[in-house]
């Protein structure tokens, strides 16, 4: 049914007269319109022949169905991609034609049933899953509700409550757990699975099994005032968590429909909700992030050229402190064997014990079993000297910010370690060709920056210099898979992209509080736009130590555009330190509660008499969208330079690292995506503004400047691509031969971008589109 090369489904009729339909759409069978087109098509044949009896629904290669396809969500949200009429899908196909069918049908339930994927399976009268299956509806994580009958489907199956649980979390259920719901009617084994849903079907056919249409089930909902109470309950919740979001309260407003006026009105009120949100900024941003996420893995002039991810069996690390606990819990947890290195006993054992801490708050939670922990401590194994590191693949170190320390480790760690070993370092700020200084093995040094705490955090900053081989990278993007991180690669500088992206966020709140703006009002109004936490309970957070240590590694690299506040080291020396001394910005209470401080005023006075400024009236009184403003525009304009220098190949890596790294919301799509929401006219006019008024601090860098003045988006690598000539010696360039396609080129050129490659004198690229005045690589310019 349908081109082999669009997603499909194709029917078999045994001689048991059941009819057998395969969603085939790899890698995970996603319902795209071609698959839902032809899984009718596939139906409306079964209905009508007569040598049909019952159906079973399954999907191609161990997977049931991912879900919809989302990437027909993003067409549909650009104009590009056509929406069927209203309801299509949802009642003709699903509910008049399936569920409604005269025949009855079970679904075969392996790997995957979750958002489509498992709306189509409860239209089935019935459905059988293996152990291991993944059933769920995670739309809400799209911006969106289910959208063909599952908010009417999931409550008359499962429950109400749990059904609540199940969409507002987008948390999946698998198949032992959901046979104890209702969600499933057996669990076999894979091997069993299609000729078990086959038997069954046959079944209901003969009145052996029950022939239920879900839609209709009544036994699993409470009385209508029950049901109020609970779904009132879910909106004061839900209001609490996340109050910049509708789209979960109008989950619960269509569940409510469907109990209040009967289902089919219902599936109706669904699908008009669906349509709208999907054409919301929240679910276009949520999608965004969806797919920059995915795409981090893809690197320009890396990923494909072939490489093999080499095999990696042990992992040593340097330092046992909070990130190399962190790292080391990560890595055993997927399996790895860990050597953790301490400089003496002492240092080791708190090492180790922060590690077995770790795992045990998991065995606590039940996420871990005893006899799992067991398995997973005895792969780590502490030591006090190099002599075990002569077989290992890779070593990560994580001690202090300390360049000379750092210089001295990486030295010693060439003579000890094979010559394969990939030597990274887990350093937020400190330029790598710095600390790889005295060794020869340029070529296999690279960064590894956790975020802490390193086994909860997702991102993993993957920093590559000039030098640093291709296939280390491959090898470290593999490792990072492994032990679920999201990675990306970026480029050698002064705190990276993220620490480097995220450093005016504070400055930006200092500035403005020394010149009359109120502490807590601006990490108010900075939480309620969706961070997790405003400037000033962060740097309490992380502690006024590494704030000041970070901060002045970019207070001497960009002294033209830092600002330099005194608050917080006066703080520190009147032992002030943030949450670990109880003192800090706030005060801290025995359960780590944060409450403000009367005191702080006088430090304030301090700080803005060292610095020489006045309290501005003006910016006492900031609205909430100027405080917004204020402190986010420097950090879009850092962004902006992070993306013109080549630190990141794609602005959507930038999205990912705020998202991921910073905690910037998701649902406002990254900074990049947000600024462009706004206009990139309008953010540099607001910044050239305050940069008349107040300096340097807050001058657009000359990437922002040049969009603006085009009106152009800040991501224009989706936007836009090179227009370029070719040079006189096409055997000699090494950027693009004139056989090249301009989309072979342009992949070429943003890998590039990154390398600094050493390029031929001769080679003379114009009209390259990122900044106004050519960015000088090796000899060359671009």
């Amino acid at each position: 049914m349908g081109s082999k090369n669009k997603g499909r489904t194709m029917i078999e009729v045994g001689a048991d007269g059941v009819a057998v339909i395969t969603i085939i759409n790899p890698p995970v069978n996603s319902l795209s319109f071609d698959v839902l087109h032809s899984l009718k098509e596939s139906y409306d044949e079964a209905l009508r022949r007569d040598d049909v009896k019952a159906i079973v629904v399954a999907g191609a290669n161990g997977k049931f169905s991912g879900g919809f396809d989302i990437s027909s969500f993003g067409r549909i949200q650009d104009g590009k991609g056509q929406q069927p009429r209203s309801g299509y899908i949802s009642v003709e196909v699903l509910t008049d034609t399936i569920e409604a069918a005269r025949k009855p049908s079970v679904a075969a339930i392996d790997g995957l049933a979750l958002g489509g994927g498992l709306e189509v399976a409860m239209v089935c009268h019935a459905r059988i899953s293996t152990p291991t299956a993944q059933l769920g509806l995670p739309e809400l994580q799209l911006g969106l509700i289910p959208g063909f009958g599952g908010t009417q489907r999931l409550p008359r199956l499962v429950g109400l409550a749990k059904s609540l649980e199940m969409m507002l979390t987008s948390k999946a259920v698998k198949g032992e757990e959901a046979l104890q719901l209702g969600l499933v009617d057996a669990v076999v084994s894979s091997q069993e699975l299609v000729n078990t849903a086959r038997r069954w079907a046959l079944d209901i056919l003969a009145r052996r099994k029950p022939w239920v249409a879900s839609l209709y089930k009544t036994d699993k909902i409470e009385s209508l005032g029950e049901a109020r109470q609970i779904l009132n309950f879910a909106r004061a919740q839900t209001r609490k968590r996340a109050p910049n979001l509708k789209h979960p309260l109008v989950c619960i407003d269509v569940i409510e429909e469907g109990i209040v006026n009967g289902p089919k009105p219902a599936l109706m009120k669904e699908v008009e909700a669906f349509e709208r949100l999907l054409k919301s900024d929240t679910s276009k941003s949520l999608i965004h992030v969806f797919f920059a996420q995915r795409g981090t893995s893809k690197v320009p002039g890396i990923t494909d050229r072939g490489l093999v991810p080499r095999r990696v069996k042990k992992v040593a690390i340097l330092g046992g402190g909070l990130m190399g606990s962190g790292i080391a819990t990560a890595l055993i947890l997927s399996n790895y064997s860990v050597i953790l290195k301490e400089v003496n006993e002492k240092f080791l054992e708190t090492g180790i014990g922060r590690v077995k801490a770790n795992l045990q708050s998991r065995v606590k939670k039940g996420i871990m079993t005893q006899e799992k922990f067991e398995k997973t401590i005895s792969l780590l194994r502490g030591v006090l000297d190099f002599e075990s590191f002569r077989d290992v693949d890779i070593v990560i170190e994580a001690v202090i910010e300390n360049v000379s320390l750092k210089q001295q480790i990486f030295a010693d760690l060439e003579k000890y370690c094979p010559p394969h070993c990939i030597l990274a370092s887990n350093t937020s700020t400190i330029d790598l060709n710095l600390i790889g200084k005295s060794t020869k093995s340029q070529d296999r040094i690279i960064g590894a920056h956790f975020f802490s705490p390193a086994h909860v955090m997702p991102l993993l900053e993957i920093v590559r210099t000039e030098h640093t081989s291709p296939q280390v990278i491959v090898d470290l993007l593999d490792i990072g898979k492994k032990i679920k991180k999201t990675p990306i690669v970026v480029g050698n500088c002064t705190g990276f992209a993220v620490n480097r992206m995220f450093f005016p966020y504070t400055q930006a709140g200092l500035f403005l509080v020394e010149r009359g703006a109120d502490v807590y009002q601006i990490d108010r109004v900075i939480t309620k736009f969706g961070m997790p936490m405003g400037p000033f309970r962060l740097a309490d957070l992380v502690g006024f130590g590494v704030a000041i240590a970070t901060g002045s590694q970019f207070v001497e690299n960009f002294p033209e555009r830092t600002y330099k506040s005194m608050l917080i080291p006066i703080m520190q020396e009147d032992k002030r330190a943030g949450e670990s001394t109880r003192k800090g910005f706030y005060l801290y209470d025995n359960k780590r509660k944060a409450s403000p401080d009367l005191e702080l005023k006088k430090y304030i006075e301090k700080a803005r008499s060292i610095s020489g400024v006045a309290v501005d009236p003006k910016l006492v009184k900031l609205s909430e969208k100027d405080i917004v403003e204020m402190i986010f525009f420097p950090v879009v304009n850092e962004a902006c330079r992070v993306f013109a220098e080549g630190i990141t190949v794609k602005a959507a890596d930038l999205d990912i690292a705020a998202v991921m790294g910073m905690g910037f919301p998701a649902y406002r799509g990254g900074i990049m995506f947000w600024a462009d929401s706004l206009g990139s006219k309008y953010i540099y006019s607001r910044l050239e503004e305050w940069s008349n008024l107040y300096g340097g601090f807050f001058k657009p860098c000359a990437f922002l400047a040049e969009r603006a003045a085009k009106g152009a988006p800040l991501d224009w690598d989706n936007s836009y691509g090179p227009s370029f000539t070719h040079c006189d010696i096409p055997c000699a360039c090494p950027v693009y031969p004139p056989t090249f396609t301009k989309e072979q080129a342009w992949s070429r050129i943003l890998a590039i971008r990154l390398l600094s490659t050493s390029l031929n004198p001769l080679c003379v690229h114009t009209d390259y589109p990122t900044q106004s005045a050519p960015v000088e690589i090796g000899k060359s310019k671009l």
